[in-house]
């Protein structure tokens, strides 16, 4: 049985070890570079996520900001404020324990 050329090279052997140890042992290897795209493709969906809600935020401001009575409302029902002479009353639904 005769043995190709290439595989009595001491080349081939050193490239096929250089590309085993890039491929399984070295620092940034396919699992690592995999798990890396992975968590940018996570981080970008976050990040346009973010985005659109910061635009939302943005207009419900320039809303509140623009109307008295609508930032009165907003005080009001979000933060639970009140004038002096008021008395607040907050009512939560009873839960039934399973």
């Amino acid at each position: 049985m005769r043995i190709p050329g290439f595989l009595r090279s001491f080349y081939f052997y050193v490239g096929v070890s250089f590309l085993v140890w890039m491929l399984v042992f070295d620092a940034n290897d396919f699992v690592k570079q995999y798990d890396m795209y992975a968590k940018l493709q996570e981080l970008q969906a976050e990040r346009n996520y973010y985005l659109e809600n910061i635009e939302t935020v943005k207009k419900e401001r320039a809303e509140l900001l623009s109307s008295p009575e609508l930032l009165e409302k907003f005080a009001r029902e979000r933060y639970i404020m009140k004038r002096p002479s008021e008395d607040v009353f907050i009512l939560v639904p009873h839960q039934e324990e399973n």
